[in-house]
């Protein structure tokens, strides 16, 4: 149900209604003992508010395109790797082996 800005002429009172599109407008102040004349502001959008959490575009999805996106989730997903032994200590690195410098290209 959207909701609706008034101000009172009397009291200057702003207040917010939620009514249906379809209901007359307002044209008296709610404040206790004023009873002014009120006008409608100009909103600045629809309306809608959203309370809650989780506003995705995938709560609402259809069920064959979530098996869809389980399967493509499942394949891209990396193959896990065997854990290494705790107690095989780690191999030495070999020594980088040293190519000499030459200026001149080698011919085989």
């Amino acid at each position: 149900m959207p909701h609706y800005d008034y101000v009172c002429e009397t009291c200057e009172k702003p207040f917010e209604v939620f009514q249906s599109m379809n209901d007359k407008r307002l044209t008296k102040c709610p404040e206790k003992g004023c009873r002014g004349k009120v006008r409608r502001l100009i909103g600045t959008g629809a309306g809608l508010v959203f309370k809650g959490s989780g506003f995705y575009i995938t709560d609402y999805r259809s069920e064959n395109y979530k098996a869809g996106a389980k399967q493509d989730g499942a394949a891209s997903a990396p193959a896990a790797a065997p854990a290494p032994a705790a107690a095989a200590p780690a191999p030495a690195a070999a020594p980088a082996e040293k190519k000499p410098k030459s200026s001149k290209p080698t011919k085989s």
